[in-house]
C-alpha cells in the first residue's frame, strides 16, 4: 500500500517504512506526527481525493531535525565591479512512515 501526501506545498509518494525529508516542521525528534493531507491511497484498489481524502491519515515518526548541504549563491553585476557571495543551508525534518490509514 502506498500514499501520495502533501506537506509544505510539495507532494511525496510514501509507503510504510519509507524514510524521507521534508521542509522543517515544528516537532521534536522521536515524536509522532499525523499528516492528514492525503491525495491518493493506492494498492489493490485506488482511492483518489478531490483534492484530499476525507478521514485518511499517514502517521510518521520524526527521525531528526537537520540542515542540508551548503550551497553557494553568487551574484555579480556587470560593469559595476560589484559582486556578492552568500551561503545557504536549508533546514529539513527527516520522517519515517509508520502507518497509512484510510
Amino acid at each position: 500500500m502506498y500514499a501520495i501526501i502533501e506537506t509544505c506545498g510539495k507532494q511525496y509518494c510514501v509507503q510504510e517504512g519509507t524514510k524521507f525529508a521534508v521542509e522543517k516542521l515544528v516537532a521534536l525528534a522521536g515524536t509522532e506526527i499525523i499528516l492528514d493531507k492525503v491525495l491518493l491511497i493506492g494498492g489493490s484498489e485506488c482511492k483518489v481525493g478531490a483534492p484530499y481524502l476525507a478521514g485518511a491519515t499517514v502517521t510518521a515518526e520524526v527521525m531528526e531535525q537537520g540542515r542540508g548541504p551548503k550551497i553557494k549563491v553568487f551574484k555579480r553585476w556587470r560593469r559595476n565591479d560589484s559582486r556578492k557571495l552568500r551561503g545557504h543551508r536549508q533546514e529539513f525534518t527527516a520522517l519515517r512512515v509508520k502507518s497509512i490509514n484510510g
